[in-house]
């Protein structure tokens, strides 16, 4: 498996691209590649891109204990940079598909920031899961 390790503002994750993986490894696998001691060691795993037929780019983030996460503003942040540096997107607004949305990142010119919209924050007791 050939994986890619960036890190963002603290956090790492490891991206696995469909290309070089055509399925995501199982969640003991997860586990013990994402272990900071014994593994990689990452927040998780990007797992994309992905076809998806709402956005431009569809991505499956994956925690390190081999659950799914919905949105992770770091993790939008480095597949977009993953994106760019492998030349499929450019400085041009883009949408990517995730289990908790859609997402539009934007990268800089010259590439030295990314934004990633996460939308309107909430925090209502119906709207936050516990």
């Amino acid at each position: 498996m050939k994986f890619f390790k960036y890190h963002a503002l603290g956090n790492d994750y490891l991206v696995l691209n469909p290309n070089d993986a055509p399925e995501l490894p199982d969640t003991n696998d997860t586990v013990r590649i994402c272990h900071r001691n014994f593994g990689l060691g990452s927040d998780g795993i990007l797992y994309g891109p992905i076809p998806s037929e709402k956005a431009d780019f569809g991505l499956r983030i994956i925690n390190p204990d081999g659950s799914e996460a919905e949105k992770s503003g770091n993790g939008l942040r480095i597949f977009a940079r993953y994106l760019f540096d492998i030349g499929k997107v450019t400085t041009e607004p883009f949408t990517v598909d995730t289990l908790g949305g859609i997402v539009t990142c934007e990268i800089s010119e010259g590439a030295e920031s990314i934004k990633v919209d996460m939308g309107k924050v909430v925090f209502g007791h119906d709207h936050v899961p516990v």
